[in-house]
């Protein structure tokens, strides 16, 4: 796959801190403890080869690094968050096999063009309000994205977060992400949608990571660390050979199997 250089709005600089904690190529063996030497937040884009299966919705460790900043956005986010003026959507009476198959086709269809359109359109206007934070990282709310014209990669995620949730794609099914690119230590900011538990949609607002509305697999040399809501937290783990895709846990408390590799959110 060729290389793509990067926009021009984002901002491939690492704060010091990262740039010195993260290896540039780090070996298998301690990918899992990448996330421990990283703190904040960045944006950036030049693919590589790595595993494409991730175990998703796994606990959190007590120690993971990324769950103080995540809780503090959450709180914010709820305090900050506008009404949403999505409509409740009305249950569907059962009816013969045939009716359900095409109504399940049609609604999938549907939803997917409707997360492709917002994926072009979120793409499309990062170029005019993508503002890049400076020497702080800070995670923007809905409100302050809106109210400030713009922010960085993970104040215009949240636009494609929030739409798709309100848009009735399942609060369940879409969630925020941080992904990591281990080639350079660079994060980002990105939006999944679980259709497929095993390998969810993936929409960058900036294009950084990718254009369009490709699966995780799909994206080469980028590998999913945390994801979350404004009331959840998970992490994300590489699969074993062989081994069945995770369940969900049954909360963020629960703790990790003995099995479980660090936590690499």
């Amino acid at each position: 796959m060729a290389e793509r250089a990067d926009p021009p709005w984002v901002d491939e600089r690492l704060p010091k801190s990262v740039t010195a904690a993260v290896p540039r190529r780090p070996p298998r063996r301690i990918w899992a403890s990448l996330q421990i030497a990283v703190v904040l937040l960045g944006c950036g884009a030049l693919p590589s080869v790595l595993p494409t299966r991730y175990a998703y919705f796994q606990a959190p460790n007590p120690t993971d690094p990324w769950t103080p900043k995540i809780r503090g956005w959450q709180t914010r986010e709820r305090q900050d968050r506008p009404t949403s003026v999505a409509a409740p959507v009305a249950p569907v009476a059962a009816g013969p096999e045939a009716l359900r198959l095409k109504y399940e086709q049609f609604r999938s269809e549907h939803q997917r063009a409707v997360a492709r359109e917002v994926a072009a359109w979120i793409q499309t206007q990062a170029p005019a309000h993508y503002i890049p934070d400076g020497a702080f990282d800070h995670w923007a709310t809905t409100e302050e994205t809106l109210e400030g014209n713009g922010d960085d990669c993970d104040g215009l995620e949240l636009l494609v977060f929030h739409f798709l949730r309100d848009m009735g794609l399942g609060n369940e099914n879409v969630y925020r992400a941080i992904v990591h690119r281990p080639a350079d230590g660079q994060h980002h900011m990105v939006t999944l949608w679980f259709e497929d538990p095993s390998d969810p949609w993936v929409i960058d607002p900036t294009g950084a990571m990718t254009r369009g509305m490709p699966k995780m697999s799909e994206v080469p040399g980028w590998v999913p660390l945390k994801i979350f809501s404004e009331e959840e937290e998970f992490s994300v783990r590489p699969m074993l050979r062989g081994r069945e895709v995770a369940q969900r846990d049954k909360g963020p408390g629960a703790e990790p199997d003995a099995g479980d590799a660090t936590s690499a959110r």
